[in-house]
This record gives C-alpha cells, sequence and structure tokens, in this order.
C-alpha cells in the first residue's frame, strides 16, 4: 500500500503561516528572553556558588544537601503549608457565601456586587498597610471591636500564636475575584434542574448540595489550586508587615516573631538579596517549582478520580 503524499502548501497558506508567525514572534522573543533564558539559567546557578560579585562556581548539589539541613527551610515550607491549606478553604468558602447571596434577587445587587469585590482592585501594599493598622492592639478597629464583646483582643502581629491567623484573616478580604467566578459559576447552573428538584419535593438544603455544588464543584477545584499556587508564592504582605515593624531597618532579613511569618518565598528573597547567595536561592526557587508541580498533579488526579466516582455512583 502507498504511503499517502503530503499535500502542497499554496502560496496563500504560506503567507498566512508566515502572517502568523510573525504576529506572534513578540510574545516568543519576550517568553526566550524574559522566562526560557532565565528558567535555565537559574537551573545552572542552583548547582553553583554564585553572587553579585563574583563568578558562578560549580559546587554540584551542595546547594540542595544545604537547604535540606535548614530548619528556616523547613520552617518557612510549614508556615506556607499553612496559608496554602488553611486560608484557601476558608477563602472559597467565603467566597462562594458571597457568591450564593449575591445571586439571589434583591434591590442593589448590582452595587453590592461591585463593594464586595472593590478589596480585589486595591494594590496590596497600601491594603496591607491598612491591616497593619487595623491590627494595632491598642488603636486597632478589630480589638476595638472584640472590646465591645467582652474579648481581649490579641497582639495579632506580635504574638506569633496569632501571626498567621492575621494573614489568614486579611486573606478573606481580597476574596473578589474568585467570588465574582463563583457567581459565574452559580448563574451557568441550568433552571430547568431546579425546577424538576422542586417537582421531586426537594428542599432548599437538598437543592444546594445535590445540584449546585456538583455543578460548580469543577470551579471550585480550580480555584482551589490557583489559590493553593499562589500561597506558595505569598510574599508581598509579609514583606510589607516586616519593614513597617522594623522601619525597614537590618532586620528586614527576618521572618516577624519567632519567625513566624517566615514565608517560602520571603526567605528565597532574603537568600538571594539579604545574603546574597543567588545560587542556593535558585536551588531553593527549583525546589519550590517541584513541591508545587507535585501538589498540583496529585490535586488534579484525585479532583479526577472523585469525579468520575461521583459520576458514576448513585
Amino acid at each position: 500500500m502507498s504511503k499517502p503524499t503530503a499535500k502542497k502548501m499554496s502560496k496563500s497558506e504560506r503567507r498566512d503561516n508566515i502572517n502568523g508567525f510573525l504576529f506572534a514572534l513578540p510574545w516568543i522573543i519576550g517568553f526566550v528572553c524574559f522566562s526560557l533564558i532565565p528558567l535555565l539559567t537559574s537551573f545552572y546557578y542552583s548547582f553553583t556558588s554564585f553572587n553579585p560579585v563574583k563568578p558562578p562556581e560549580w559546587i554540584g548539589l551542595e546547594n540542595f544537601k544545604y537547604i535540606f539541613q535548614d530548619p528556616l527551610v523547613f520552617k518557612s515550607l510549614r508556615n506556607t503549608l499553612f496559608m496554602a491549606f488553611v486560608s484557601t478553604p476558608i477563602n472559597l468558602f467565603i467566597a462562594m457565601l458571597l457568591a450564593s447571596l449575591l445571586n439571589s434577587k434583591f434591590k442593589g445587587r448590582g452595587v453590592a456586587r461591585t463593594i464586595f469585590f472593590m478589596p480585589s482592585i486595591i494594590p496590596m501594599v497600601a491594603a496591607t498597610m491598612v491591616w497593619i493598622w487595623m491590627f494595632d492592639p491598642t488603636y486597632g478597629y478589630i480589638n476595638r471591636v472584640l472590646e465591645m464583646v467582652g474579648i481581649n483582643g490579641p497582639s495579632w502581629l506580635v504574638n506569633p500564636a496569632y501571626t498567621k491567623w492575621a494573614l489568614v484573616l486579611m486573606g478573606t478580604w481580597c476574596t473578589g475575584t474568585t467570588m465574582l467566578i463563583c457567581l459565574a459559576a452559580l448563574q451557568d447552573v441550568p433552571n430547568s434542574y431546579y425546577e424538576a428538584a422542586e417537582i421531586d419535593g426537594a428542599n432548599a438544603f437538598d437543592k444546594f448540595f445535590r445540584i449546585t455544588m456538583p455543578c460548580v464543584a469543577p470551579v471550585l477545584v480550580y480555584q482551589g489550586i490557583l489559590n493553593i499556587i499562589n500561597s506558595f508564592q505569598y510574599f508581598t504582605q509579609v514583606y510589607v508587615i516586616i519593614n513597617a515593624s522594623s522601619g525597614g531597618g537590618a532586620s528586614n532579613a527576618s521572618g516577624g516573631p519567632a519567625n513566624s511569618i517566615l514565608m517560602y518565598p520571603l526567605y528565597l528573597f532574603n537568600t538571594a538579596f539579604s545574603y546574597m547567595k543567588m545560587g542556593r536561592a535558585s536551588a531553593m526557587a527549583w525546589l519550590l517549582f517541584v513541591i508545587v508541580f507535585v501538589l498540583t498533579l496529585v490535586m488534579t488526579r484525585i479532583t479526577k478520580k472523585v469525579s468520575e466516582n461521583g459520576v458514576g455512583g448513585e
């Protein structure tokens, strides 16, 4: 049997391909120069001893050996995992709750949506400075409100037992983007499902957990994965808090009280730009990449398996 001959490309098709490549060329150049080359360079630097004042010196796996023996690496990983797996479910719950409320019909619904979304567009540095003031143990509004109900508010950003919970509370304020995505998912659920459920005598509880949640579950899982990935890049808030607490002094290389808010990206940043250990920081960055990749892969596989079992089950 003769092999099929390849179809000869016409002149117009070649011209279209060339034009398409030329249109994509700026992005390709940007990707190669600002993503691919730095990525490969950092991979090489992770096996070297390197700082800005001397050329890289090949040391093999020494950087990786060091970071696995550094207690602050594991401390920062624990803090980051706390933000990933404690803050993410709380934020998803609040976003879903707000989306469910805003999905109902009431007067001023558009204004309410705007108000709940506005915190997401405020610059993170400005928002963090406001929260630092609100967390003030003496003058902050949070402790004043707690005092009204007879609770003696803690020193949120000074006591290591409360610093991470302060970050979690701060994160619940910026769930506007997730809320809008959940709202869009809720509005995409066909009304015919609810009408059929009402005919069968289903109550509001049944409709929510047997219709709404299964329909929006893929969106929630996707948002959960994105939030966990973002949690492993948690940097700006803790950097601003530590700078504001130390007055911009030399202690900025710390991680807050007892390193309780030393997040992994912050420790990576300090290693590179405070301690000038660029090679070690590159190794830490690749370790972070592997952790996020494995977590994302595991979450995707588990979600797919649960989804398949749910479809095939009763």
